[in-house]
């Protein structure tokens, strides 16, 4: 998955706009024309932000196992 300026997207990045995106529905700074973008954007960055987490936790447990065999 690509940020907007051909970045990689982290777990950092993604809080970050996730952050931006909710601070701005919060104050009511996004126009309406906007509103159903940027909840569609959201929804892609939680997604993307659970997979990195199931994985991270996946790989944890996987080294715990390793570690008590």
């Amino acid at each position: 998955m690509k940020t907007s300026n051909s970045e990689t997207l982290t777990y950092q990045k993604a809080i970050e706009e996730l952050q931006s995106i909710q601070e701005d529905l919060a104050a009511n700074e996004i126009p309406v024309d906007q509103l159903a973008e940027k909840v569609k954007r959201a929804h892609v960055l939680l997604q993307f932000c659970r997979g990195k987490l199931r994985n991270a936790e996946k790989e944890l447990k996987d080294i715990l196992n390793e570690h008590e065999e």
